[in-house]
């Protein structure tokens, strides 16, 4: 036509010639789609399985370090950090892999020749029998799936169960008292008032014992408490929790009693202290929390474990003297100047002997030999520092020691002192001769040579452990205790006082003993709450944490 325009070059110019090139045309275009979703699915699925591998590889290895914890034991506060960041790590690399998993799926799901791919996962073990089972029936069908029929009949059925969680509620316990009239003398008969934990009290044993392990156990401050309550619909005065919490400090002071009395029983004890801020005028003071430690188990002693803990608002040498004023035996503790007069020979009731710690006096030459440490600041770009190698020669050496502490744990105190003099005793008095030698080439301001110093001028408290086998290499037992303390400083931030310092140790005191006795401490004290005052005190040793287990294992056979 002549007033048509030419087609473009290359087009055909008939209608059925476009029809045929526009339908090639599509047909390229979901070539190249299918093969660039192909394509896409193909990386998504490779992307998949390499996130589930590196996290495959770390929970491998976080498996590792969890059974060599059960084996040996924490080693160091190091280790337990590095085990917390593998722990967050493979948190990280699992939600990373699942989602990758997730992305795969819809981009295989674009694709129809792309094999899919499904993340590993372990074993999800069954849900406790223990939990209550709700059962939700769905809507059967009312006709065949296949036939249309209306003949149907049960033949069996298929649980898929899902783990829920209800938000914790509160009620309110009426207890009804109702009264009777005697129509003979016309006096009023009424069934005595219920028992309370507190005089006036309107906190069940079970919400205090809520109260104060959420303070005390997971440094949850009261104000904070007080909030959350408060969303829940529960308002209740900060001023209110904290009569309640001194309430119930007088009412368990007598099971305090008793733990500070099986503790000092003991022949051996480990002790420590770490640093509490406490609120002062304008500012914050740092105290002091105290603790002793009787921990029987390294020797196989079959006496309960213990911890009682005291707080002061300075680190002066009379705190400790006055704590262990009517105490004599081994006490395994660092090298504090307040300890000397303890370790006196006229002291009455007699003298202490002290008993070093090998992971202390370690401590000092692994920072000198820190290779994690260096590699870690090489990586951050910062400056390295240099590595001593007598500092690592002296750690491999204490590390040996370690090493042979581990095989004989929860031995007989026989046993460990055989097996100390027969494989131990040759390693420390080689160490001894080699830092006596190596301190003779080093100035006196080298650190190498302050750490050298505070062994060999306490070598006899250091190879107590070769002849006594109660004694442990390490004081780690009181340094475990302190450690709660440590990690609640920065949720509580300060002691409001003298007074909550000293409540706060009370509390320590009860709640670590019970964690170091494997029972539930808030289950422990809600029972606690609510027997001791029909205990006579004769008895009041039965509601200690020791005996209530006992008792619980009793009727758990039982039942």
């Amino acid at each position: 036509m002549a007033g048509m325009e030419a087609a473009p070059e290359g087009l055909p110019e008939d209608i059925e010639g476009l029809k045929a090139a526009l339908i090639a045309e599509r047909g390229r275009h979901h070539e190249a789609a299918a093969r660039a979703a192909r394509i896409e699915a193909e990386f998504a699925v490779a992307k998949a399985k390499a996130s589930e591998d590196e996290a495959l590889i770390v929970h491998q290895r976080l498996q590792i370090e969890k059974l060599r914890r059960q084996l040996y034991g924490q080693r160091s506060e190091r280790a337990a950090r590095l085990l917390d960041q593998m722990e967050l790590g493979f948190e990280e690399l699992e939600s990373a892999a699942t989602e990758d998993e997730i992305a795969a799926e819809r981009a295989v799901a674009k694709t129809t020749n792309v094999e899919g791919f499904t993340h590993r996962r372990p074993a999800r073990q069954p849900f406790p029998e223990h939990l209550p089972r709700e059962r939700v029936i769905e809507p059967a069908p009312t006709a065949c799936q296949c036939c249309g029929g209306m003949r149907l009949r049960k033949v069996g059925e298929d649980i898929t169960e899902t783990l829920e969680t209800i938000p914790r509620r509160w009620k309110v316990i009426q207890h009804v008292r109702e009264k009777f009239t005697c129509r003979d003398c016309e006096k009023i008969s009424q069934a005595p008032a219920p028992f309370h934990v507190i005089a006036r009290g309107w906190a069940g044993p079970k919400l205090l014992a809520m109260i104060l392990f959420e303070k005390f156990g997971q440094h949850q401050p009261l104000n904070r408490q007080a909030e959350r309550y408060a969303r829940e619909g529960v308002p209740l005065s900060l001023s209110t929790l904290a009569d309640q919490v001194g309430a119930c400090c007088a009412v368990l002071a007598p099971l305090l009693t008793r733990v500070e009395a099986h503790v000092f029983a003991a022949e051996r004890l480990h002790g420590d202290d770490t640093t509490v801020p406490v609120l002062a005028k304008g500012k914050t003071d740092t105290g002091r929390c105290w603790v002793y430690v009787r921990d029987d188990r390294p020797f196989g002693g079959r006496d309960p474990p213990a911890a009682m803990f005291y707080y002061s608002r300075d680190r002066r040498g009379e705190h400790p003297q006055t704590h262990l004023a009517g105490w004599a035996g081994i006490l395994q503790a660092d090298a504090f100047s307040g300890y000397n007069k303890l370790y006196e020979a006229d002291r009455d009731p007699g003298p202490i002997l002290e008993a070093g710690c090998w992971a202390h006096a370690r401590r000092p030459f692994f920072a000198l030999a820190d290779l994690a440490e260096n590699a870690h600041r090489k990586a951050q770009g910062k400056a390295i520092s240099v590595i001593s190698p007598l500092a690592l020669q002296t750690v491999r050496r204490i590390d040996a020691l370690l090493e042979i502490e581990r095989a004989i744990n929860g031995e007989s105190a026989d046993r460990r002192r055989a097996v100390r003099q027969e494989f131990s005793a040759p390693l420390i008095a080689d160490l001894e001769g080699w830092l006596r030698e190596q301190r003779t080439k080093l100035s006196r301001g080298n650190d190498l040579a302050k750490a050298m110093d505070y062994m060999l001028k306490r070598w006899p408290t250091f190879t107590r452990v070769l002849d006594n086998g109660r004694i442990c290499i390490s004081n780690n037992a009181a340094e475990r205790a302190l450690r709660g303390i440590a990690l609640g400083r920065k949720s509580w931030l300060f002691a409001g006082s003298d007074r909550g310092g000293q409540r706060a140790a009370a509390m320590y005191s009860l709640i670590i003993t019970a964690k170091m006795n494997d029972i539930d401490p808030q289950a422990w004290l809600a029972k606690a709450l609510v027997r001791i005052a029909e205990n006579p005190a004769r008895q009041i040793d039965d509601l200690l944490p020791w005996h209530w287990q006992l008792c619980v294992a009793a009727r758990s056979r039982a039942a």
